[in-house]
């Protein structure tokens, strides 16, 4: 029996953060506080911080830091339901309205927030930002904002024991955009949902899966195990994932972009084969899984090393990797770690 992987430390996720959320960026290790907060980052730890109340070694810090950033995801939200994104370090919001990928991921924390939250006070609180927020998500434009908050509202969703028709048929149109842009571009040789692939590509083909499962649509979940086994061919080497970078993403008939590789490309594989293993039961999924893992501590193109200590590094370059450790980096490795300790998921095994 492979051992089970340890939850990874919350030190690092602890210097960036203060009473009011978490710095976007670093400067080495060490919080940059004139880049302030966004709502993009504190949606991604609050996540982290609710997966990590499972644990019991992470509990009193999890549930410290989740409560900061919650009380920053409802201040941020408007009257209107919609969410600031950008604050400055001296508290004052510097944007009316956010974009909409901060949107679609503020949906995803308070709907995951409503199923898993430790509190169920916080769980209350996250019900009523997200029926604020709902009618919003028909007016988003770009399919990744749409996918993030559809990956939220399949937990909200979960939490009502399936019992929300306003959810569900959000849900259904999501779904069938996703459906409908793919069989729009795909051709042979590219089954995707663009023509181009560019970030947090496995968000796609994930957000399609769980739609699928949780409303019971077999075409649906089929069309994003086909999405997700092409996205894997075009990022998998001989075992080694080797995610699109964003030094000139990738365009349909072009090359793909090999630098500038970010670690949340990871996480995301990370989350959609787990979600596809645990629809399919297909071993290939885990193992997908852990090469996505295993990109983090150097087993990728430059085998070196992105993860140090309990921060995780900006991105991959060629030869050398971005010294820099902020908040998206951090919490997209926090993330995937968290993923692969759950007992579940012990066959995952990664080489130190």
């Amino acid at each position: 029996m492979r051992p089970i992987l340890q939850p990874p430390s919350l030190d690092h996720l602890i210097a960036l953060s203060d009473d009011v959320g978490v710095i976007q960026h670093a400067v080495s290790d060490l919080p940059n506080r004139e880049t302030g907060y966004c709502t993009d980052d504190v949606a991604r730890a609050f996540l982290v911080a609710v997966i990590s109340a499972n644990f019991d070694r992470l509990r009193e810090p999890a549930v410290r830091l989740g409560r900061i950033y919650l009380a920053f995801l409802h201040h941020a939200q408007r009257e209107d339901g919609q969410f600031r994104n950008f604050m400055g370090y001296d508290r004052a919001w510097l944007d009316e309205v956010g974009t909409e990928d901060s949107n679609g991921r503020a949906l995803w924390a308070i709907g995951y927030g409503m199923r898993y939250a430790p509190r169920p006070e916080w769980r209350d609180v996250c019900r009523r930002m997200l029926e604020l927020a709902l009618p919003n998500v028909a007016r988003m434009t770009h399919l990744r904002s749409r996918a993030y908050a559809a990956i939220g509202l399949v937990h909200a969703f979960e939490a009502l024991d399936r019992r929300s028709p306003g959810i569900e048929g959000t849900l259904r149109s999501i779904a069938q955009e996703l459906i409908e842009r793919r069989d729009a571009v795909r051709s042979d040789g590219w089954d995707w949902f663009e023509d181009d692939m560019t970030y947090d590509n496995a968000r796609l083909p994930e957000a399609l899966l769980r739609i699928g499962s949780v409303l019971d649509e077999r075409a649906w979940v089929e069309a994003g195990l086909r999405t997700l086994d092409f996205y894997e061919s075009v990022v998998l080497e001989g075992g080694v994932f080797v995610p699109i970078g964003n030094d000139g993403w990738h365009s349909r008939g072009g090359q793909r972009a090999r630098f500038g590789q970010q670690p949340l490309e990871a996480a995301a594989m990370i989350d959609a084969c787990l979600e596809a293993y645990g629809i399919t039961g297909l071993l290939r999924y885990l193992r997908a899984a852990e090469s996505a893992f295993a990109w983090f501590h150097g087993t990728n193109s430059e085998n070196l090393e992105v993860v140090n200590g309990a921060g995780c590094r900006d991105g991959l370059e060629r030869n050398w990797v971005n010294e820099n450790m902020g908040a998206e980096s951090t919490l997209a490795y926090l993330a995937s770690a968290l993923a692969v300790a759950q007992p579940s998921r012990n066959v995952l095994r990664i080489a130190r």
